[in-house]
């Protein structure tokens, strides 16, 4: 069930895992870092770092494996849904 749709531009966190399915379909997972910085009450910078797990699938998961490595900035749209854990999943 997809929630909405999403747009990230982040950089990887690590290289992108691609496998297949059992139909020979290509999936790929990556992790997607995205930074807020801001200064608090105190007058002091904080950053806060909000990751996303992204599914990629088909020739565009191909492409990604292919084409990104770990600190690579990247921009995502796709929807965004739960996963078995609960927490936000983001599919492509």
């Amino acid at each position: 069930m997809s929630y909405h749709s999403i747009t990230i531009v982040g950089r990887l966190g690590r290289d992108p895992e691609l496998r297949y399915t059992p139909t020979g379909q290509a999936v790929c997972n990556i992790n997607v870092a995205t930074d807020n910085t801001y200064t608090d009450r105190n007058g002091q910078r904080v950053t806060r770092t909000t990751w996303f797990r992204v599914t990629v699938w088909g020739k565009q998961a191909e492409n990604v494996n292919q084409y990104l490595e770990k600190g690579r900035q990247v921009l995502v749209v796709g929807s965004m849904s739960a996963d078995e854990n609960g927490g936000p999943r983001v599919w492509t």
